[in-house]
Parts: C-alpha cells; structure tokens; sequence
C-alpha cells in the first residue's frame, strides 16, 4: 500500500476510534424518574408552575418527573435537601428569588452559586397587593393612607425569609407606611387568611387568585412591574401609583454541586425545548406567567443581578420583626 494511502486510512481509524470513545462517554441520562423539590407547599406559584414544567420535560426527558414538596423555613429545608443530594441529576431544585432570602437573612449559608444552574424557566411579572373586596381599600394609596393613619394596625400577610417579606417592608420603605405585618405561612394559608379577613391585604401571584377576582371576593389594588402587564391590563403598577417598585419573580432549575455538565446541559436542553413548546406557553399563560427560558450562563450572571439588589434590603429584614400567627380556619 502507497504510503500516503496508508496515512489516510490511518487517520481514519483514529477518527473513528475517537468519535466511538465520545459516544461510549456520553452519560445516558436520564434512564430513571427525576425528583424535583419544590420548596413550598402545593396549590402555590411554585407547585403549579413545576407541575406544568415537568408535564412537558417528562416528554422530552423521557422519564417521569417527580414533584416532591419540601415546605419550611421560607424555603430553605427544600434547598438544603437538594444541596445535600447525590450529584447525579436525579435530585433538582424548582425555586425562585427567595433563595437569596434565605441567604440574606441568615437562614443559610450558601446561595444559587453554590449549585449547578440548569437554567430560568419562567417568569411572573404579575406580583401584586390584593385585597378582600369588601375592604375600603380601592388602590395603594388608600391602603398607605390608613397604614398611617393608623400605625401598626392595618394587617399584611407574609411569610418570613419569603419573596413576599421583601416586598413588604421594600414598600413599607418606599412609602412610609407603619404596616403590622404578619406571618402567617404558604401562599394558601395567606389566601385563607384573607378570605377570613384575618388580614387587610396580601402579596401574591396573579395567576393563584385569579379566579377570587373573577368572582368577586378579591380586589387587586397594584402590580409590581416597570409596566402593565399586557395580560391583566386594567390592573395599575405601583410606579404608576407612585410607590417606586418592581420585583419580577423568575423560577430555575438547579442541581447539586458537582453534577456533571453533559447532565446539566441535557436538562438545560429540555427546559429550552418546553420553554419553545406552544401547548406548555398556553398552559403556563392560563397561570398569568410566561415560559422564559435562560441558558445557565445567562441565568448565572441575570440572578447575580438580582441577588446584588436584594442585598441592599439586607438590613431592613434583619431588623424586621415580624410574629407568626395560626390561621383560623
């Protein structure tokens, strides 16, 4: 054999022998259900935004998702328990902005960096203040005008180390309204708590209470976005009302420290396949948020973002005090 031909051959060989090496190394992932904590309870934003998010990844992963949730501590027992999971992308976390709650307030000692980011999923932009509709309360600026008028005694439902604590006392900050601010749990206890009108007004998602508003037992009086959302158009943001604030919620995937990357990067791929997927953009829609997909670099440097501004409220919650209180059902 000429040897120039037997240079080609060869180097075929070796071609082909590195491309078998590369397909032998590819992990095969997944080849068993996948456990997603959630840290909150069910019937919430987070639980219902996961669900519809597995629904879909389950077709493009191939196996089931499994929904797990992991309630307490403004979210940090749910954290803590993907944390401590095996590496091996079977175990993730389905969170949001109170990550860095947690962390600010001191309920943990690590962060979203201390993970593998897979990559933002969704968005809300429909964060508001809602009120029972029997209460007095039209707008916002009702709603601080008897806040000072009478301090300490209008009633907010929050959450400790939860997004809704921030957005309290942010706007307690901006306003100077003196707000008697209550823990009372999950997003489904808050809504009780103001059916019952054991409290005046509670932050929320849209989409959670949507149908209360459509009924008429709850009134909407501001949403915390730069604009109107286009998909509850009628309701006024804070700004437009004069409280200078807007706090987007965003949920993400995360897995433990030290998942391998073709693993991460597999799931990433299917979040940004469903997050494409018309049928999951109308589901996703019917809850008032929107499928929003970042890939984990830009997801990484988005949160870092936002976790810097958190940071500047890191006093006021430290000095909050905020009781925990039993709602009556």
């Amino acid at each position: 054999m000429p040897m120039k031909s037997f240079q080609k051959v060869a180097a075929l060989l070796v071609l082909a022998l590195v491309a078998s090496f590369a397909v032998q190394a590819q992990v095969k992932y997944p080849t068993k259900p996948i456990q997603v904590i959630v840290p909150a309870g069910p019937g919430g934003d987070t639980d219902l935004n996961c669900r519809i998010m597995a629904k879909y990844l389950e077709k493009e992963l191939g196996q089931p998702v499994i929904i797990v949730n992991v309630n307490g501590a403004g979210g940090s027992l749910g954290s803590r328990k993907v944390k401590d999971s095996a590496p091996d992308g079977y175990t993730a976390l389905f969170f949001h902005p109170s990550m860095f709650l947690n962390k600010l307030m001191g309920l943990v000692d690590y962060s979203f960096v201390d993970f593998e980011n897979a990559g933002i999923a969704v968005m809300d932009n429909t964060n508001i203040f809602v009120v029972n509709a029997t209460s007095p309360y039209k707008n916002l600026n009702d709603y601080i005008s008897a806040a000072k008028a009478k301090p300490g005694k209008v009633r907010f439902a929050t959450e400790t180390g939860g997004f809704t604590h921030l957005q309290i006392l942010a706007f307690q900050d901006a306003t100077g309204a003196d707000l008697n601010v209550v823990d009372v749990g999950s997003a489904a206890q808050k809504i009780v708590a103001l059916l019952g009108k054991q409290v005046d007004a509670i932050g929320i998602s849209y989409g959670i209470i949507k149908d209360y508003v459509a009924s008429g037992k709850f009134r909407v009086i501001g949403v915390m976005s730069d604009v109107r959302n286009p998909m509850i158009p009628t309701i006024p943001t804070f700004k437009e009302q004069g409280v200078n604030m807007s706090f987007p919620k965003f949920f993400y995937y995360l897995f433990p420290k030290g998942t391998p990357q073709d693993i991460v990067g597999r799931f990433s791929d299917a979040i940004a396949k469903v997050a494409a997927n018309p049928d999951a953009q109308a589901e996703l829609n019917k809850f008032m948020v929107s499928a929003e997909y970042m890939t984990p670099a830009v997801a990484n440097k988005y949160m870092l973002e936002q976790e810097t501004t958190y940071f500047k409220y890191q006093n006021l919650m430290m000095n909050a005090k905020i009781e925990k209180e039993e709602v009556k059902k």
